[in-house]
């Protein structure tokens, strides 16, 4: 049985083709199902031109069996690029969470929003921005307060090749890190009450 009861919780991971957005979408509903005991249901698109085009994730997550697989209404849109910020920002509720690469995003389309330098982080801190969709996942970890620290990284390994498990656990723990200390209160704001899930911008 899941910690935290979640009616339906909506998230949107975008990017760019060859950011690693379908692995990160794979590892977080991987986890959230696997580890936590959510239902989950996830879907994916990426664009035809595949590296450099659109590509998105989905993750529906719930507590109770899910009816309808795609999102409606986002409760959490994570931008990687300013394309996919424009894109799906008008899918975002009105309380939800935009969560953006601060290099990739340079004009969010709202004054609400949070952002962390996921690719700077990756390429600075780890030698390899490759790295910055789960430098994302860490962040994604303090964000969301139904996923934990234990339950990602038991999963990177049955997700990544072996070669590239011990730097993505490094990239976990920088992008965890970096969003505690940055938006500390953060997960605190999320309300998992029934029927609409909203969050308040530090």
């Amino acid at each position: 049985m899941p910690a935290t009861s979640i009616d339906r919780f909506e998230i949107r991971l975008s990017g760019l083709g060859g950011q690693g957005i379908l692995t990160l979408g794979r590892i977080l509903g991987q986890a959230l199902a696997l580890e936590h005991g959510y239902h989950v249901a996830q879907t994916q698109s990426y664009g035809p031109e595949a590296r450099g085009g659109a590509s998105r994730a989905d993750v529906v997550v719930s507590s109770r069996p899910i009816s309808y697989p795609k999102p409606v209404n986002l409760d959490l849109l994570v931008a990687l690029s300013q394309e996919a910020c424009n894109l799906y920002y008008r899918d975002l509720k009105a309380e939800g969470l935009l969560l953006v690469d601060a290099d990739m995003v340079p004009q969010p389309p709202t004054n609400r929003f949070c952002a962390l330098p996921f690719t700077a982080l990756a390429r600075e801190k780890l030698g390899n921005a490759q790295a910055m969709n789960i430098v994302c996942l860490g962040a994604l970890v303090h964000v969301l307060p139904m996923l934990s620290l234990k339950a990602v990284k038991a999963t990177l390994p049955a997700v990544l090749p072996p070669k590239i498990v011990e730097l993505n656990l490094k990239a976990v723990e920088l992008g965890h890190a970096r969003a505690k200390k940055q938006y500390p209160d953060i997960a605190k704001q999320w309300t998992f009450s029934s029927p609409t899930t909203t969050a308040s911008m530090p």
